[in-house]
């Protein structure tokens, strides 16, 4: 026995060599006595296999050793002398009862003394069975990723042969399942491009699909039933050679159908499905770019419906939506079809009339007018709606989309005011010379920086008694210098106020400094009514009355010093409202006036009802006295409704003594004007008083406490 070598028949010449030779081999030896099937001899390679001393292998007979009934059968079959060489897989019992994977091969020799051995060499496959299991377990890993994705995989080498494919694969292109059992390429491929609509790419810009996609083969394809395939086929690689191609299909037919909605949704009204700005401002610039061709001249008609809030406010507006139906497609049936017609929201409209001039334009708007003259249905009821239109000619009235809606929308309101239901061409407006043209938002804007930094003045008119020539009040007036825009009237900034809200705050300012001033005056021994005029929103505000109520008693000047001046609008808006306020102030002791008398829609109904002390005449009535005879009977008839209703009444804008002489005549109780003063600053303010009660005797003396 050699050191590595355990024989159990040590006397035998041709064992000796045979273990000698095992001893070398790699791989686990036995050396089995071919007539009772036990290890006579075995290398440490098979102790090692089988986790045993190569002591404990000697004498073993192989079926203790053996693992399978397969084996027990083999064995059986040499032990009857039926079986001398096999090679198979197989199993072999190790020490702890454990089993080893071998490849056993077995071969019968025999040796110049009659002796019959059995060579048995076992392969280790241990190390390959786990391999294999590792990559069964990836491949079954990767069908299952495979067969969970949403997209269908088809992979074929580079003759075009198909390798695999996925379930997904299958149902995407509808395949029976007969055809891929069959596996035959040339069935499949002739399917697919039988089902691909020709074969023809779908019409569809795919670069809006995925503008990041990889370098790769794509297209998309339309399968019958209208399915949209994208496919992307990209190389397989191996060992960076090139092996075949991957094909990936994803159904993107609803991806389509949304980016189709979304498209739609985005230049179309979504109630009338009438194009939108968006797609209106397309259509312009097509417009324009022929303009610019080949001069040809179009023009926007601006039209909104007349009155329309009535209808959604007593029919509501579901029903006001089916009007609106109904308008567009009267719109659409009278304009041609290279026109466009088109939705700004709510009830505006625009129609694009191309090559056209201002004789076209106004046959268009002409057109549109008749078509809604026709009485509109729904149900049992039948009624009217008119509409206001606007026209701008392009390039005359602008060169650009907004500067033709901003005209055609300016002369649209124009025909508003005209009485509606017509049209106006927009007519270039003469824009004052004294200073730069400013924008409403400009001025918005610098109106509410000037309020934050303290910019705002407030200058006084004094208000004088026509029959004693005493002072005895003063109006407010708001005044503005810009270090930017310098001087701006009031005339100017006052309807933008109003037009953004920015009113209310503007007015509560006037009012605060208003009646800290009279307080001021009053606590000097100046006795004088100060007038503060206030705006219909400010006066809606809630809290109005309150707010007035907190600024008297916070200044602690008594409410018989302060009156309001308001306007006929503010006093007929919602006039049982307007009423309760006004009384809330009398009760309150604050003096009440109407402002611009004449120049509004006055009720004598409600004008006998409201607590008001004073009318004031408006200066455009003043204006013309005494020589025009039709302001000296507007202003007679308002002196004698004064004098009717026990009211005060004083005239504005009184500039010339022949006014204040007709009007003292006629029984006018105040006047303020430039004939005494223009409004004045606070200084300037009680200079005049200063100097005038010393200078003139016919005022007399200021009124003191």
């Amino acid at each position: 026995m050699t050191s590595h070598v355990a024989v159990r028949a040590a006397g035998s010449p041709a064992l000796s060599v045979w273990s000698r030779l095992i001893e070398a081999m790699l791989d686990a030896v036995w050396l089995v006595d071919a007539r009772t099937l036990r290890v006579v001899a075995a290398n440490r390679a098979a102790a090692t296999l089988m986790a045993r001393d190569v002591r404990e292998l000697l004498g073993r007979g192989v079926l203790e050793l053996a693992a399978t009934p397969e084996d027990l059968c083999f064995w059986g079959e040499v032990a009857d002398g039926l079986a001398e060489t096999i090679e198979s897989d197989t199993l072999v019992r190790g020490a702890d009862g454990a089993t080893v994977a071998v490849t056993r091969r077995v071969e019968r020799v025999a040796g110049d003394d009659g002796t019959a051995l059995y060579v048995v060499v076992l392969h280790d496959r241990s190390a390959q069975l786990r391999a294999e299991r590792a990559l069964d377990d990836s491949v079954a890993d990767l069908r299952a990723t495979l067969e969970s994705t949403l997209d269908g995989i088809l992979v074929t080498d580079l003759a075009g042969r198909i390798r695999h494919f996925n379930q997904r694969f299958a149902q995407l292109w509808k395949m029976p399942a007969e055809l891929l059992e069959r596996r035959d390429d040339d069935a499949v491929h002739a399917w697919m491009r039988r089902s691909a609509a020709g074969g023809e790419r779908v019409a569809h810009d795919a670069a809006a699909l995925d503008a990041a996609l990889p370098p790769s083969e794509r297209e998309l394809l339309r399968l019958d039933g209208g399915i949209v395939l994208e496919r992307v086929t990209t190389p397989q690689r191996m060992h960076g050679q090139p092996i075949g191609r991957v094909h990936v299909f994803r159904d993107i037919t609803a991806q389509l159908e949304a980016n189709q909605r979304i498209q739609v949704l985005s230049y179309t009204d979504a109630l009338t499905g009438l194009p939108n700005r968006r797609l209106l401002a397309d259509r312009v610039e097509g417009a324009l770019a022929m303009a610019r061709r080949d001069g040809t001249p179009f023009a926007l008609l601006f039209l909104n419906l007349d009155r329309f809030s009535h209808i959604n406010e007593t029919l509501g507006s579901a029903f006001g939506d089916r009007v609106l139906l109904d308008v567009a497609e009267r719109i659409k049936a009278c304009v041609r079809q290279v026109d466009t017609v088109a939705r700004l929201g709510g009830d505006e409209f625009v129609v694009l009339v191309h090559q056209t001039d201002e004789q076209g334009a106004e046959a268009a708007a002409r057109r549109v007018l008749a078509a809604l003259d026709r009485p509109f249905t729904h149900g049992d009821m039948s009624f009217t709606v008119t509409a206001s239109l606007g026209l701008a000619l392009h390039p005359n009235d602008g060169a650009t989309l907004d500067e033709l809606l901003r005209r055609s929308d300016a002369a649209m309101r124009d025909a508003k005011r005209a009485g509606r239901a017509g049209f106006r061409f927009h007519r270039p407006r003469a824009t004052p010379t004294t200073g730069p043209a400013r924008s409403r938002l400009q001025l918005d804007h610098a109106m509410r920086l000037a309020l934050a930094q303290g910019r705002f003045r407030l200058h006084y008119q004094p208000q004088v008694d026509l029959h004693s020539g005493r002072v005895v009040g003063a109006e407010a007036l708001i005044r503005w210098r810009d270090p930017e825009l310098g001087d701006i009237a009031p005339g100017e900034f006052i309807p933008v106020a109003e037009e953004s809200g920015f009113i209310v705050a503007l007015g509560d300012w006037v009012l605060g400094r208003a009646v800290n001033q009279a307080a001021a005056w009053l606590a000097a021994g100046l006795r004088l009514t100060v007038s503060v005029n206030v705006s219909a929103l400010q006066f809606q505000q809630p809290g109005f009355v309150e707010g007035v109520t907190a600024t008297l008693r916070g200044a602690g000047l008594p409410p018989q010093w302060l009156e309001l001046e308001l306007t006929e609008s503010c006093l007929i808006h919602d006039a049982p409202d307007a009423m309760q306020r006004l009384h809330a102030l009398a009760q309150l002791g604050v003096k009440l006036a109407i402002d611009d008398f004449g120049t509004g829609y006055s009720s004598l109904a409600y004008l006998k009802r409201f607590p008001i002390g004073r009318l004031k005449i408006d200066r455009s009535f003043v204006a013309g006295l005494p020589g025009e005879d039709s302001d000296a009977a507007i202003v007679q008839a308002i002196l004698h409704l004064g004098r009717a209703l026990q009211l005060q009444v004083v005239a504005e804008g009184v500039e010339t003594e022949a006014q204040r002489a007709f009007l003292q005549q006629a029984g006018c109780d105040l006047y303020q004007g430039y004939l005494y003063a223009p409004a004045l600053n606070v200084a300037a303010f009680e200079r005049c008083l200063g100097v005038d009660a010393t200078a003139r005797g016919d005022l007399g003396p200021l009124p003191r406490p």
